[in-house]
């Protein structure tokens, strides 16, 4: 897939966050990149198997306090990786366009605050109840 098409399915999965959600968003920044650095590898603890599928990097919204954002704030920034979500998927189109949609969600809410279990805990219950 290139990597126009990609970046309109991040755009397509951001949309899919509730309304309620998104307008809460604030400073961060949604990048595509194919992959995870050496640096990001070592930072998250990944073996030579393991792989990453999004990151978020910053100040979680729960922690922000009074002072955030006076003078000059650095976003917060979300990743994804393009080759590893296009991998996961086997290629397969509307595989991508899920995992995608799955990841961006994955990443929001670590910046609303959730740690990877409840992150995880929460995947759970929303997979059954589309089930």
């Amino acid at each position: 897939m290139d990597r126009e098409a990609f970046e309109k399915l991040v755009e397509e999965g951001f949309l899919l966050i509730p309304e309620k959600f998104r307008k809460r968003i604030q400073n961060v920044a949604l990048l595509v990149e194919d992959e995870p650095s050496s640096e990001v590898r070592q930072q998250e603890g990944l073996s030579a198997d393991e792989t990453l599928l999004g990151l978020y990097q910053g100040i979680p919204a729960t922690e922000r306090g009074d002072s955030y954002g006076i003078g000059p704030t650095i976003p917060d920034t979300i990743t994804l990786f393009k080759l590893s979500i296009e991998e996961a998927a086997a290629g397969v189109p509307e595989e991508v366009r899920k995992i995608v949609a799955e990841t961006i969600w994955h990443e929001y809410a670590h910046y609303f605050g959730m740690d990877e279990d409840e992150v995880r805990f929460r995947e759970e219950v929303r997979g059954k109840q589309r089930e």
